[in-house]
């Protein structure tokens, strides 16, 4: 005769074991993280940094991106732009921002196909966004950018 557990039970009735998910444990973890990442990152608003050159090496050395291709050469009849800090100089005249979009329909008209960009030191990345809308707004697309010397 063998015996089994049901030979031992007192006639209670069994009941299943139900187990729950808190998620309060888990939503504290996710603010504790929130203030973390908030108080330790920087607060510095990008369009207040100025523009650096990524190029580095020795003057003359290739700077082919990782694909491998040259930089494409500017064509002869290309307008020249430098940014300085909302101001743009272009064709030995200084303009202030608010005659981009002038400037950028002029090059259309004359059918500029490229346009280089030279920011200047104290040049911000807010204006080279700036100037960069105001170009694809009138269609100007071959745009090439280049940095001055950091002092």
């Amino acid at each position: 005769m063998s015996i089994t557990q049901n030979d031992f039970s007192l006639g209670l009735p069994q009941t299943k074991r139900r187990y729950s998910f808190a998620l309060t444990p888990l939503a504290d973890a996710m603010f504790q993280l929130l203030i973390f990442f908030m108080l330790s990152s920087s607060l510095t608003p990008y369009s207040l940094l100025t523009i650096r050159s990524g190029a580095t090496g020795t003057p003359g050395a290739s700077t082919s991106g990782a694909s491998g291709e040259e930089p494409a050469a500017i064509a002869a009849d290309a307008a020249i732009w430098q940014i300085a800090n909302g101001q743009i100089t272009a064709g030995g005249q200084s303009f202030d921002f608010e005659m981009l979009p002038d400037l950028a329909k002029a090059l259309k008209a004359n059918k500029t196909a490229q346009i280089l960009l030279i920011a200047k030191p104290g040049a911000q990345v807010q204006d080279l966004a700036t100037v960069l809308e105001a170009l694809t707004v009138a269609g100007v697309t071959g745009v090439q950018l280049a940095s001055t010397e950091q002092p």
